[in-house]
């Protein structure tokens, strides 16, 4: 048995299709009254949990537990409820890696880019004590999935009842299908090729920083697949433990993205620049870019999908097809 939570989420649907062959699988998740629940209408599931019945769920089960992919958070960097995070992103998290450690049961968990906050101290996913504590990160989801990072490379140090493989990795700009229902925390192409094909001009923030130009800014866009890729070579790989960078290597320009998304559309781009809202103007990351050599290091070679190819396959193999669920 493998336990996916959020795994009616973005990334975790996606992994699900993935993991689907491999052993019997149970989703840890809400799924409320949109149709969130399509992204697993494919899949064949041993149950569907409640996150507040996990552990309830989990009694008696210990010895079928295979894996725990903790995908589940509260992921809006907007997000102002800070109580509502640290219930959802750090106790649930820490309570599930504790239960791993206890009863030897692999954990993998997302963490996020969004703990390298401004950038300024670059983006290597050095787990050491004091590499952690040089990090200060811009939102409270961020600081949320910090606070994890920390305690669990903290524990790992200190011995006691650790799981068997523990693996956190570092989510930079995914993109993909089946993150529908996030809102207005879909990636951008999602909401570039929504304006696109009601026949508006695709929207790009303006930048406020003279060394960018206006859709210049820059980040690590990775397909949601190349994440399902580095996830499944962990669990073929138990024997590699730590906190990874996910993402491609290589920075892209907001223009490169809708441009991109244009191509595949077979549309000639019209692009409107707007100002950045204040309220987040001054969390606005220009730059990021995963350091992936601790990944490639590890044994992990697999190349990245290119930005093109992968928005490509996103736009005409999902978003232009009647079903878009993978």
């Amino acid at each position: 048995m493998i336990i996916v939570t959020g795994g009616a989420g973005f990334i975790g649907s996606n992994l699900l299709k993935a993991l689907e062959q491999r052993d019997e699988l149970v989703v840890v998740d809400w799924l409320g009254e949109d149709n969130k629940w399509r992204n697993i209408a494919k899949r064949e599931l041993y149950d569907v949990v409640r996150p507040e019945d996990l552990f309830d769920f989990l009694k008696g089960r210990e010895d079928d537990v295979q894996a725990v992919f903790h995908m589940g958070a509260i992921s809006a960097t907007t997000e102002a409820n800070v109580d509502a995070i640290v219930k959802n992103n750090v106790r649930l998290s820490l309570d599930l890696f504790r239960w791993c450690g206890l009863n030897k049961v692999r954990f993998l968990y997302a963490s996020s880019a969004a703990t390298y906050g401004d950038g300024s101290n670059g983006f290597c996913d050095d787990d050491a004590i004091d590499a952690l504590a040089s990090l200060s990160p811009l939102n409270a989801y961020g600081w949320s999935k910090h606070v994890v990072d920390r305690r669990i490379a903290r524990v790992l140090r200190s011995g006691g009842s650790l799981p068997p493989q523990c693996v956190g990795l570092k989510f930079f700009n995914v993109y993909g299908p089946n993150e529908y229902h996030k809102g207005n925390m879909r990636s951008v192409v999602h909401q570039l090729h929504g304006k696109i094909s009601a026949g508006e001009d695709a929207i790009l923030f303006r930048s406020h920083n003279s060394e960018y130009s206006d859709g210049g800014q820059l980040r690590d866009f990775v397909y949601v697949k190349d994440i399902v890729d580095m996830m499944i070579w962990f669990l073929d790989n138990p024997e590699v433990q730590g906190l990874y960078n996910a993402g491609t290597g290589q920075a892209r320009s907001f223009l490169d993205l809708a441009n991109a998304v244009y191509s595949a559309m077979g549309k000639q781009p019209k692009i409107k620049f707007v100002d950045t809202p204040v309220e987040i103007r001054d969390k606005y990351q220009y730059f990021t870019e995963a350091n992936m050599s601790k990944l490639q290091e590890a044994g992990f070679s697999k190349p990245a999908t290119s930005l093109e190819d992968g928005v490509r396959d996103y736009v005409l193999n999902y978003l232009e097809q009647d079903d878009c669920y993978l």
